[in-house]
């Protein structure tokens, strides 16, 4: 798939492809699909959770749901939902940073969840409220997106779609650990919103599933 190859022509780009009678029906179907898909997953993966409940009941004082603040379409906020899988109260000292290798902020029986991205299981709930969708760019923090916005302005046409819970920066690219990849990320990211079609969010969603098990993740 080609890189988008010029982010200071995105903009107008961006309105063209998604102001469009065909886009305005993919993004129906794509909410359909999205509720129906969000509603299977989660009855498959509800055994599988409770086991994760239990771990980190048993492993770590504190409410099992983590929950914090995201962007998500139109830079409107919102709540994202994941299993508790860091200590309590992880950022109090550090304030909104990101997750880095071995992290010694992360529950060590918990790691496997986060490798096999089972802690992601509640946002079928943020799908089903209609904040995030199961494909597109991940929601950031608002103040992790401030700070790269400023460096990269183009960042904020991510916010045209709603985020997801995998995407093709996700599949290809793992996880931002610099600006650079950011950069690299969001060029990932504005390739998809330019070309969505039922194919690209098929195809990204097998790929996820070869890939669910991630000895990167953080």
């Amino acid at each position: 798939m080609t890189i988008w190859p010029a982010s200071i022509e995105y903009p107008n780009a961006a309105d063209k492809v998604l102001d469009t009678g065909r886009a305005r029906m993919f993004d129906l179907f794509k909410t359909v699909m999205d509720y129906l898909l969000a509603v299977a997953v989660g009855i498959v993966l509800l055994p599988v959770l409770l086991i994760c409940v239990i771990m980190i009941k048993l492993s770590s004082p504190g409410p099992i749901l983590f929950r914090q603040t995201r962007l998500g379409k139109d830079g409107k906020t919102f709540v994202m939902l994941k299993l508790r899988t860091m200590e309590l109260d992880a950022e109090e000292q550090s304030g909104p940073i990101l997750a880095s290798e071995n992290d010694s902020r992360v529950i060590r029986s918990c790691r496997w969840m986060r490798r096999s991205h089972l802690d992601e299981i509640p946002q079928l709930i943020n799908v089903l409220r209609g904040e995030m969708s199961l494909v597109g760019p991940r929601p950031e923090r608002p103040e992790i997106s401030e700070q790269v916005c400023k460096r990269l302005p183009e960042f904020r046409y991510r916010l045209k779609v709603r985020p997801g819970i995998t995407g093709l920066a996700q599949i290809c690219n793992g996880y931002d650990t610099c600006l650079d990849a950011f950069k690299h990320k969001l060029r990932y990211d504005l390739e998809y919103i330019s070309r969505r079609n039922c194919m690209t969010e098929l195809a990204i969603l097998l790929v996820t599933l070869v890939k669910f098990y991630d000895p990167s993740a953080r």
